[in-house]
């Protein structure tokens, strides 16, 4: 599974949701729903690019691959 971190690297750099969706062009609510999302369903490549410009960061920072554990074993 892909774990999203956007809401740590926001923290990291104390941004809010609002000054995000300034720098990159979206509704706050867009960005709020995209923060608070815990796995990466999908998103596409001009919001990333956007994200990783705005928060100087590269698209590893934002993700990180986790192995699925099918008998809940960590």
């Amino acid at each position: 599974m892909i774990r999203w971190k956007l809401a740590v690297v926001m923290a990291d750099r104390n941004i809010s949701n609002k000054e995000l969706a300034v720098l990159i062009g979206m509704h706050p609510t867009s960005v709020s729903k995209i923060k608070t999302r815990r796995r990466l369903t999908r998103i596409d490549e001009a919001t990333l690019s956007a994200l990783c410009r705005a928060l100087n960061c590269q698209p590893g920072d934002l993700m990180v691959y986790e192995e699925d554990n099918p008998d809940g074993l960590k």
